[in-house]
């Protein structure tokens, strides 16, 4: 027993199996409370769904009317929503409006351990609960720590392209209530969940993916976790409730730089031994024989290995022992092949031919705010290429950021600390076998301090720390055209690998943000 006054690490706390509301006639002339607006669309689209099957809904959010004003706008001026059984409760919460709502719908953001209004509710949903209670379309679901957003638009273009009628939302901030009534039992989702949306969806049993996919596990949101322990246990969740008749996609490559004190190294090996799906593995080097899945081989190539036996109900018999998936792609990035490797997979799996596979997936452009190439400024003989890849949150992504153009990047970074271990930006840029930047800027930030440590540890030299993207970006374009006589070509890479609440809403809004400027100042 432990003689420390350290507090237990807190229960997961389990919702009641099923969903509150059983048919949708059951909203009907309940008193709801959404607790969370926001600005991404989820706390909107729950306000939509349950206005238009009879809820009274009182929406109630910390931030203030003039904060969610656009939000608030995009309700105010819909004619077709019955705006009479809406009311806010705005800039605080009021424990009464909890204790006297029949339901709920939280935001996922919101912890449960230790809040006093979520333990008053009589019952809990979220969006993704209602979804899922309601829907019968087969489920696609992606979680992990980096890549889920590349690999669920890479699926879910391929899905298009290939003729399925399939949708895609979730943490994606696309919440799935908005095209639940166009989905059936044929009609694949493909669904991005966040650790924080799978917590809210423990006990209940509404998640049974067809196909689940875990990318790279590595330490995140461990200002909001108690641990790395904690963090996985929530990722565990998208295949709990999996059957043999499933599949469960996962790395096969070691994780040593990532077992946030846990002492694993290899997290797909721990999930692979849990799950009852069938197990599909990934890997950036070839595959031993006895194990099945995708892997790049030496000229880049994907390639997948699937049993003798056809194991998808979706998929035809023309799998062979080998064969190649996938070949050259549009979007720059060994990190970025991985996930596009693993949407092939998917689709092999979804019955869709290796060839057709390979021409669709060569044509996909990638998505917005993942190394988003968006704006080409000439400075005499100097073209200059601009890339956002602000949904790069975590300090691996902005490392591998730098790597991913085969050249020097001009480099921008920095941002809100989340709790995370930054050296790995420090290690990459100080490693003799790395493409080392030309140059780096820092956006201020708690991140940004800890970083500069780093750097001065590796003897990395920086450009300032810059209090907003403007004084960055007019400091950057005074330094390219002061290097006269330049020719040829320079990739900028807007890769932040924190977050940056304070001087932005989130990292999209901060993507959004930094396409504006530099359109505008490199104009």
């Amino acid at each position: 027993m432990s003689d420390t006054n350290e507090p237990l690490p807190p229960v997961p706390h389990f919702y009641p199996e099923g969903c509150y509301f059983k048919t949708l006639d059951d909203i009907r002339g309940k008193n709801v409370v959404v607790m969370g607006l926001g600005l991404n669309g989820g706390g909107e689209a729950a306000v939509r769904f349950l206005l238009k099957y009879g809820a009274k809904v009182l929406v109630t959010d910390m931030k203030t009317a003039e904060q969610l004003a656009p939000t608030i706008k995009s309700l105010s001026e819909d004619a077709s929503l019955p705006k009479e059984n809406l009311s806010y409760r705005l800039g605080e919460h009021r424990i009464e409006d909890f204790e006297n709502a029949d339901c709920v719908i939280k935001n996922p953001g919101v912890k449960y351990d230790g809040n006093k209004y979520l333990a008053a509710a009589k019952a809990i949903e979220t969006d993704l609960s209602l979804f899922l209670n309601f829907s019968k379309a087969p489920v696609i679901a992606v979680t992990g720590s980096k890549g889920k957003s590349s690999t669920v638009s890479a699926i879910w273009y391929g899905l298009k392209q290939a003729g399925f009628d399939a949708y895609l939302g979730g943490n994606i901030t696309v919440s799935p209530l908005t095209f639940l009534e166009k989905t059936s039992g044929t009609t694949p989702v493909v669904l991005e969940l966040s650790s924080w949306q799978l917590a809210d969806l423990r006990g209940r049993k509404l998640l049974k993916p067809h196909i689940a996919v875990i990318t790279k596990i590595i330490p995140d949101h461990q200002n909001f976790y108690h641990s790395m322990l904690a963090y996985v246990a929530d990722k565990k969740l998208i295949y709990a409730d999996q059957t043999k008749d499933d599949f469960t996609i996962l790395d096969f490559d070691d994780d040593p730089a990532a077992d946030g004190g846990t002492l694993i190294d290899n997290w797909g090996n721990i999930f692979a031994k849990e799950t009852k799906a069938q197990v599909l593995r990934y890997s950036k080097t070839k595959l031993p024989k006895e194990v099945y899945g995708v892997w790049q081989d030496k000229d880049g190539k994907g390639i997948c290995r699937l049993p003798p036996k056809n194991m998808s109900r979706y998929a035809q018999t023309h799998a062979k022992d080998t064969e190649v998936i996938l070949k050259d792609l549009v979007v720059p990035g060994k990190h970025m092949r991985l996930n596009v490797l693993n949407a092939a997979l998917v689709l092999e799996l979804m019955g869709v031919a290796p060839e057709q596979t390979i021409s669709i997936l060569g044509q996909w452009n990638g998505i917005e705010h993942r190394l988003e190439f968006f704006h080409e400024w000439q400075n005499e003989n100097l073209t200059v290429r601009f890339y956002n890849d602000s949904a790069a949150t975590v300090p691996e992504a902005a490392a591998e950021s730098t790597q991913a153009f085969g050249e020097p990047v001009i480099f921008l970074t920095g941002g809100t600390d989340k709790g995370l271990d930054l050296t790995p930006i420090a290690r990459t840029l100080s490693n003799p076998l790395a493409i080392q930047p030309s140059a780096t800027y820092l956006l201020a930030g708690t991140a940004t301090d800890k970083l500069i440590e780093d750097f001065k540890a590796h003897g990395i030299k920086h450009s300032g720390v810059y209090n907003s993207l403007d004084e960055m970006l007019n400091k950057l374009k005074e330094d390219i055209k002061a290097r006269r006589g330049a020719i040829g070509r320079k990739v900028v890479v807007f890769s932040p690998g924190a977050t940056s609440f304070g001087m932005f809403n989130n990292e999209f809004d901060r993507g959004n943000q930094f396409k504006q400027k530099v359109k505008e100042i490199f104009s």
